[in-house]
């Protein structure tokens, strides 16, 4: 596990939890946006190789510091976090782990937390932690990365402007993802990709659940913009479904994921068609799979670069339509300014004692959206809120492949 623990002032500290301090670039990227955006902010880089958390240190500058700890330990998160304001938890993959260490050493400490999970059972399970965090005067966020994070406010923003101005009901919301490769993130992301292909999707359609749709069996082609062009996406199992089906009480939902080069798409869904559910869902033979694939990967990387892109498109009764839209050369470099942003913004006060998610006001509240939003949107090639399609698309022909949910 690593940390890092970071002060807003001279009295505030901060810290990130990651599982492999120098290999996790999730921690590396959130830790360099954080001495960005606020110089005075004391980083304390937590892990259980020393040697690799001073070699991270070394690079953060003065304010920044090492301790050795273990994200599964649960003593030594509390002594670590003993006189934190913050807990940053990036320690992923998320999918399969059966606790909430780090959240449940937070809440004992009355430390502040945050995470950047992407897996459903997780945030659930982490949001059943609500009345203990609300009894320790903790405020604590789920999902606060990038896609889901970033997304889940966009969504939000969408959702609140429509009813603000009467435009109709919301009843169609469709995340849709796209990075180059693996983004950079490498092993993390690739762990984590075979993990969710184990998973049955969740979706809503017309507020009816549809939990036994096969991952990446559908596609649909998503315009995005400034560089990324149409992508085939395809649907996965990911929490902000069923968080924004249940905060957000938008009847259809679903979320889709698509990469490049094109071969790696078609590898995942037949990894999904040849290897039984079960075999996915093993951790143990997942860590295998990404120890065969990583070198392959990272040399596709090197010519494949780090493009992501999200866009969110959100329909009402009356026909009204409107997207958000965000785009950034390098994946790395947008988490770690996203997942600052919402460690700031729980810093500054926006969030209530409990457990949350970003799109709900007691989590991330609604004056302070804007602001996240500006923070995690910096370096970004497009940012677009709030805007019918006809702007966004390169092609305002939307193609389909399959069946939308």
């Amino acid at each position: 596990m690593a940390a890092f623990l970071l002060p807003l002032n001279t009295a505030t500290a901060v810290a990130v939890a990651s599982a492999k301090t120098a290999e996790n670039p999730n921690v590396r990227s959130t830790a360099t946006a954080l001495s960005k955006l606020c110089p005075d902010l004391r980083i304390v880089v937590g892990g259980r190789n020393r040697e690799k958390g001073a070699s991270m240190v070394a690079t953060l500058g003065k304010n920044s510091e090492f301790a050795e700890i273990d994200v599964n330990n649960k003593d030594s998160l509390e002594a670590a976090l003993s006189d934190v304001d913050l807990v940053v938890h990036a320690a992923g993959p998320f999918q399969q782990a059966q606790k909430c260490t780090v959240l449940e050493a937070a809440i004992e400490t009355q430390t502040a937390y945050l995470d950047v999970c992407d897996d459903t059972s997780y945030a659930f399970r982490a949001k059943s932690f609500k009345d203990r965090a609300v009894s320790a005067n903790i405020p604590a966020i789920t999902t606060g990365g990038i896609y889901p994070g970033v997304s889940n406010v966009m969504a939000a923003e969408l959702v609140r402007a429509a009813r603000s101005e009467n435009k109709g009901e919301p009843e169609r919301l469709r995340f849709s993802y796209y990075t180059a490769g693996s983004g950079g993130a490498g092993p993390t992301i690739l762990a984590t990709s075979f993990l969710l292909l184990g998973e049955e999707v969740v979706a809503y359609n017309k507020g009816e659940t549809k939990n036994q749709i096969k991952a990446l069996y559908w596609n649909a082609q998503r315009g995005l913009r400034k560089g990324i062009g149409k992508r085939d996406v395809y649907l996965l199992n990911l929490p902000e479904v069923r968080s924004a089906h249940e905060v957000l009480e938008v009847p259809t939902v679903s979320a889709r994921f698509g990469t490049a080069p094109f071969f790696w798409n078609w590898g995942m869904e037949a990894m999904t068609n040849l290897l039984p559910a079960e075999y996915l869902r093993d951790r143990s033979k997942v860590q295998q799979l990404v120890e065969w694939f990583d070198p392959l990967v990272r040399a596709v990387d090197g010519i494949a670069g780090e493009r992501v892109s999200m866009r969110v498109d959100l329909e009402c009764t009356n026909g009204r339509s409107t997207i958000a839209l965000f785009s950034h050369r390098r994946l790395s470099v947008a988490v770690g300014n996203a997942t600052a942003a919402f460690a700031v913004a729980i810093l500054e006060g926006s969030t209530q004692p409990g457990v949350w998610f970003p799109e709900e006001p007691e989590g991330i509240a609604v004056e302070a959206r804007e602001d996240l939003l500006k923070r995690a949107a910096q370096g970004t090639i497009a940012f677009v809120m709030n805007k019918p399609p006809w702007m966004v698309e390169t092609d305002p022909k939307e193609l389909g492949l399959g069946i939308y949910v």
